[in-house]
């Protein structure tokens, strides 16, 4: 005999349950569905119409299963979901950008093809996303389902503190303030010299005495028009500095600004270190062209310059932008 329509729908729902309590969801549900379908007849309705349009409303059996074993049917629930999102942006940012740059610098050290550095920057930097969004996901979903405590809970102490803007007279000085000693610090180097060689050329420090001479670190033929030039970004910014006070708050075009000085300053400084003109012959022969120095040292250094140079510009271009939105969000 073929089983009914009733008789298939409790099967799907209790097959999943555990025994003890399978008897008495399938008395239940007989007990509900006879009395909805028998309401349904008495209006006229014929039985089978009836029963398929009861069976119907309660909806999928594995969903109502579900429901009766306390179950969840989503992946990171509401208790968790915060917690899991939080984290996995700060892994997402932290993770790719450590892993990418480590890969990077590495194959920049042993000399790889560009070609090849800038694949596998984008492989490992895909691929460490891929693994932190699974792994974290996966953490979670653990603590979802064995009902675990994060230990993470809300507070007023949690509220975040206002963010800073970039436009206090703090942030002028200090902007200033900084600008000016790294102007200082370029003039100070081509004219005086921070590098001190001894009578016996061992002696490095900074400060003058009776029996040593003064080396720069940059190059000398960097004056006037490289170092000029670099006085002159130092310049914009000092002048951006006092516009983004006097404006009260950063802008897009502020932004901008400071994204061109950036590239600028990048560009310029890279070039530089590429084509061996930016640091002082004498003092890299000085420092590096002892016996006891491999020669893989210059080059690791170099790869370490480089890397800082493009992680300072890219810091600055991100920060102003960072500071445009928050300004933008106050105002509105």
């Amino acid at each position: 005999m073929a089983a009914t329509l009733t008789e298939r729908y409790i099967s799907a729902v209790t097959k999943s349950l555990n025994p003890e309590a399978q008897s008495d969801v399938r008395a239940e549900l007989e007990a509900s569905i006879g009395d909805a379908v028998e309401a349904r007849t008495d209006q006229g309705e014929p039985k089978v119409d009836a029963e398929r349009t009861v069976l119907t409303e309660l909806g999928d059996p594995a969903v109502l299963a579900a429901g009766y074993a306390d179950r969840p049917l989503h992946l990171i629930g509401p208790k968790y979901y915060l917690t899991w999102w939080r984290l996995l942006k700060l892994l997402w940012i932290i993770g790719p950008i450590c892993a990418a740059a480590g890969v990077t610098i590495a194959n920049m050290i042993v000399d790889k093809p560009v070609g090849e550095i800038i694949g596998q920057f984008f492989v490992v930097g895909i691929t460490t996303i891929v693994h932190i969004g699974f792994w974290t996901t996966l953490v979670f979903f653990i603590l979802e389902r064995t009902g675990a405590d994060t230990g993470v809970k809300w507070s007023v102490d949690s509220l975040p503190e206002p963010q800073e803007t970039g436009a206090g007279r703090g942030d002028l000085i200090a902007s200033l303030v900084f600008l000016g000693i790294m102007a200082g610090v370029l003039l100070w180097d081509r004219f005086i010299g921070f590098v001190l060689v001894s009578a016996d050329s061992v002696d490095v420090g900074i400060g003058l005495g009776s029996q040593t001479s003064a080396m720069p670190i940059l190059n000398p033929e960097l004056w006037p028009w490289w170092i000029g030039g670099g006085l002159i970004l130092m310049g914009v910014e000092a002048a951006l500095a006092i516009a983004i006070y006097a404006g009260r708050g950063w802008r897009p075009g502020f932004a901008m600004l400071n994204t061109v000085l950036a590239i600028v300053f990048a560009a310029g400084a890279l070039y530089l270190l590429i084509s061996g003109r930016l640091l002082n012959p004498d003092f890299l022969d000085f420092t590096l062209g002892r016996a006891d120095v491999p020669s893989e040292v210059g080059r690791i250094l170099a790869v370490l310059l480089a890397v800082v140079i493009v992680g300072v510009a890219v810091w600055d271009i991100i920060d102003g932008w960072l500071k445009t939105r928050r300004a933008q969000r106050a105002v509105v």
